[in-house]
């Protein structure tokens, strides 16, 4: 059953559940989830290049018969693609970015309560194992792939706010997120050489969500919440392909012989998670 699915049984069990008796939801607490994680695909997503090294990235990579060496008119056509190669080939196409991965964070927050209405602030360390990939296939055949996942942790701070039903609490949530971000580069061409292969960035983006909470015993609450998450990564990682054992003609080689920078369109990596939440109130 997906991480989905097991959110909306438990929310649904949750409210239905939920005795008629108001509770106190005041004071701080602390707490932890568990759940899911997948990248909010753009199967769209372009390789771009900068040929002539002038820093703009809006060049036509072409062979020395001027055909596009990344274009759909050959025998091997290239092409662009949202995901994982699974070969060096466009036709062979790509795996799309939508496996589920980990989603583990501890939390602290403290709430207020007027009447019905609750609202507080919330912060957040988690562990959230995803990957985000595009790539761009040469009509060589060959396969150009940018890879970008979480390093280390995300540290979140959120506001959040809603109202009480009996003992349930059902809440919007919404604030900031930082992270460290590793982009790394794979590539089946062995001709050309390739620098660098990796670079880390600190990123940093927003949240937003909403979910259900209600009382398990007198200290402790049960819930469920979906986020969404999106972090600027910045221009990401540019890898200079350069000369190794190729000819000039290389259509890489062609308009600068030092080479051409090549690097993933995107700037931001973006995911939904879906979680369990359990808490200690005081």
């Amino acid at each position: 059953m997906r991480t989905f699915d097991i959110a909306v049984m438990v929310g649904t069990i949750l409210v239905i559940a939920s005795p008629a008796a108001a509770q106190d939801w005041r004071g701080p607490y602390i707490g932890a989830s568990i759940g899911g994680a997948m990248v909010d695909d753009d199967e769209d997503e372009r390789v771009v290049f900068d040929t002539n090294l002038d820093g703009a990235f809006n060049d036509t990579v072409r062979n020395a018969a001027m055909v596009d060496a990344f274009g759909p008119t050959t025998a091997n056509p290239g092409g662009f693609c949202g995901g994982r190669a699974r070969s060096n080939n466009f036709a062979s196409g790509c795996i799309d970015d939508d496996d589920v991965g980990g989603d583990f964070a501890l939390r602290a927050g403290w709430d207020f309560q007027t009447g019905p209405w609750v609202y507080g602030v919330v912060v957040e360390a988690a562990s959230v194992d995803i990957q985000d990939y595009a790539t761009a296939f040469s009509i060589t055949p060959a396969a150009y792939q940018f890879q970008r996942e979480l390093n280390d942790g995300l540290f979140a701070a959120r506001l959040r706010g809603g109202r009480t039903w009996g003992r349930a609490l059902v809440y919007a949530t919404g604030g900031v997120a930082t992270a460290k971000v590793t982009d790394s580069f794979s590539t089946t061409n062995t001709a050309n050489s390739f620098t660098p292969l990796t670079s880390e960035d600190d990123a940093t983006g927003y949240q937003f969500g909403a979910g259900v909470e209600t009382w398990l015993t007198d200290r402790l609450t049960l819930g469920v919440e979906y986020l969404y998450t999106n972090l600027d990564a910045g221009d990401g990682l540019t890898v200079r392909t350069g000369p190794g054992t190729a000819p000039a003609t290389n259509p890489f080689l062609i308009v600068n012989p030092q080479g051409t920078d090549q690097r993933r369109m995107a700037d931001e990596l973006a995911f939904q998670s879906f979680r369990v939440t359990l808490s200690a109130r005081f």
